[in-house]
């Protein structure tokens, strides 16, 4: 308890709780896409609650894995030599969540680009209906572990204060179970935007492959690219409004 009073006094652990959260919060980002686009796949009935179960995994995961903060630490010792480099639990671990995060986002483009026949819309619904839920949430949690692990490892490099770790997580995780809905609903309204987030997501899966290779690419590029084709596709959806209200508004015959 006497540390906790200390810390609160200490203006150097407010900083640094804020700066946490902020990351938290920017490192979170990618894991609302993936839970968004897979959660819309789903009945709409069902939608929120997938939302919520996978994002409050998410917030136990992370609390765990904080727990075991020793564990985690030590998961970027080299396990194997491979090439003459070292290569650790975590490196592994990035590596194959970012080729489940390939693949996922390959598959689902490929699924909105190819029309299908009504025998196999008939066909998929029936599977959604039959998988959808339990296979959303195995998915939701595959992709918790690589973030939170990749998450849980900045936070130790960016603060030696577990209680500072904790309010940081709860506090991200908190702002994604606000925001899960209405992005989803925004890419659920925009067909382009679907398009854009799963190029996203293939843009961080060959990330996290590339950094568990050793090659790291600092995140501020690719949150600055990110943002960048944001705009970019703010300025399309923009311009097709105006010319639908345009068309709109034309009197008949012109």
């Amino acid at each position: 308890m006497e540390t906790l009073l200390a810390l609160a006094r200490d203006p150097a652990a407010w900083a640094a709780l804020a700066t946490l959260v902020a990351m938290e919060v920017v490192l979170g980002i990618d894991n609302l896409i993936f839970i968004s686009i897979l959660t819309n796949k789903l009945h709409e009935d069902i939608r929120e609650k997938a939302r919520r179960i996978g994002i409050g995994l998410a917030l136990l995961m992370r609390l765990g894995l904080l727990a075991t903060i020793a564990v985690i630490v030590a998961l970027t010792e080299p396990v194997i030599t491979l090439f003459g480099r070292g290569v650790s639990w975590r490196d592994i671990i990035l590596i194959a969540g970012g080729a489940f995060l390939v693949w996922k986002a390959t598959r689902e483009i490929h699924h909105h680009v190819t029309p299908e026949t009504e025998e196999e819309k008939a066909e998929s619904a029936g599977q959604a209906a039959a998988l959808g839920f339990a296979a959303a949430i195995g998915q939701i949690l595959v992709l918790d572990l690589v973030f939170s692990i990749d998450s849980i490892i900045t936070a130790v490099g960016m603060t030696e204060h577990v209680p500072i770790m904790f309010v940081a997580v709860i506090a991200a995780v908190t702002v994604m179970l606000v925001a899960a809905t209405p992005l989803a609903n925004f890419i659920n309204r925009n067909p382009t935007i679907v398009m854009l987030a799963l190029a996203f997501l293939i843009m961080i899966g060959m990330t996290l492959i590339a950094d568990g290779l050793g090659t790291h690419v600092p995140k501020g590029y690719i949150y600055t690219a990110m943002a960048f084709s944001c705009a970019v596709e703010g300025l399309n959806m923009l311009a097709r409004r105006r010319r639908t209200h345009a068309a709109g508004a034309a009197p008949p015959g012109h």
